[in-house]
């Protein structure tokens, strides 16, 4: 395996960030414990649970590079976003311990007793975090690992909270005004809202999220640009983990069209979707164009102008009619954001159904799992 694949650009981050937070856990926790600080005493505590983040990160990432077996023939990818889950809900554990002690620490205030040397460590501890958080996060993104990005955000929310246990330091030197548990308390209620938002986000992704617009749209170009394709519809793309996807769709072609072509055009649209996009297509639908008939080209123009005529139908596809069988069928598009897209899809149906009433109707209802 080459140094710079995904895993061990993760690893060696994560590697990096942990000697960075236990070195800077010891200094603080050093100087908590001379000056009675109780700020300064959590925010070692903090930099002592980014370290645990960073070996969770390490252990997920070690177990979603497991290759696929038989009882997990997907792999073990989602596994990354549990152990981002375990990071976020770190973030808001730690978040919330700290609260209570600054509460404990108004309610029974000790005065604390800064040092020069204790203002540097601080002070040096910002620009250490600063610098430290970004280059996770920026890690993060480049090989689209959530548990490295939430480390990167959390190592910049520590960097806040050193920052505020300087200044209240700085103010409690200056004017003898003891703030800092008061100001942790602050820090605290902030760290605890971010923790709850990368709950949040990880938790959608988990439930499963919409594709990305732009992956999507390219790889729609891709299938459009293969010869022979006329439309692009009902892409499907199921997560497995951060860039394992597979998907299935539907394509267009025209109804004289062979099977050995239909054939030939459906393995260049997996060859060339994995080669330039590295997603897997598991299935490739057919639907056929009436080329031979003007009746049913004559019923198509008017079921779309109908359905498209309703507030909210996006497109129709998948038409397909036989005049002597008295059949139609197609899939009709309603957008999510329809209050009640079954009451749409009955008020279309009757409407066709008035114009062809000697017609069996078969209208499906499709959802758009990602952008047209």
């Amino acid at each position: 395996m080459k140094d710079n694949s995904r895993e061990n650009v993760i690893v060696r981050t994560s590697i990096f960030g942990i000697l960075a937070n236990i070195l800077l856990a010891s200094f603080k926790a050093f100087v908590g414990l001379v000056t009675q600080s109780i700020a300064v005493t959590m925010d070692a505590v903090n930099n002592l649970s980014d370290a645990a983040s960073s070996v969770i990160t390490i252990v997920g990432a070690k177990l979603a590079g497991k290759k696929p077996d038989r009882k997990h023939p997907f792999g073990y990818g989602r596994i990354e976003y549990l152990s981002a889950m375990i990071i976020s809900v770190i973030v808001a554990y730690a978040g919330l311990s700290s609260l209570i002690e600054s509460v404990k620490s108004i309610l029974d205030p000790s005065t604390p007793n800064y040092t020069p040397v204790s203002i540097v460590i601080i002070a040096v501890a910002v620009p250490v975090k600063v610098l430290m958080g970004l280059y996770v996060r920026k890690k993060g993104r480049e090989v689209n690992s959530d548990s490295l990005e939430d480390s990167g955000k959390d190592a910049l929310m520590d960097a806040v909270l050193s920052t505020a246990t300087l200044i209240s330091a700085l103010i409690y030197i200056l004017f003898e005004l003891s703030i800092e548990a008061w100001v942790a308390a602050g820090i605290s209620v902030f760290i605890i809202k971010a923790g709850l938002e990368m709950i949040s986000e990880t938790l959608s992704q988990i439930l499963g999220e919409r594709a990305d617009k732009e992956m999507a749209q390219d790889i729609k170009k891709t299938i459009k640009s293969v010869e022979g394709v006329h439309g692009v519809f009902d892409l499907i793309l199921n997560n497995y983990g951060p860039d394992s996807y597979m998907a299935s769709l539907h394509i267009e072609v025209k109804d004289d069209m062979s099977a050995n072509e239909i054939d030939a055009v459906s393995r260049e649209i997996t060859k060339q979707v994995f080669e330039k996009h590295g997603v897997i297509i598991t299935a490739v639908g057919i639907y056929s164009i009436n080329t031979k008939d003007d009746e049913i080209t004559s019923i198509y123009k008017n079921v779309r102008r109908i359905s498209l005529s309703h507030e909210g139908v996006m497109q129709i596809h998948g038409f397909y009619a036989d005049t002597k069988k008295k059949t139609i069928t197609f899939d009709v598009l309603i957008d999510f954001s329809v209050e009640d897209r079954a009451a749409l899809y009955r008020h279309i149906h009757d409407d066709i159904l008035k114009e062809y009433p000697d017609y069996d109707l078969h209208m499906v209802l499709d959802a758009d799992f990602s952008e047209s």
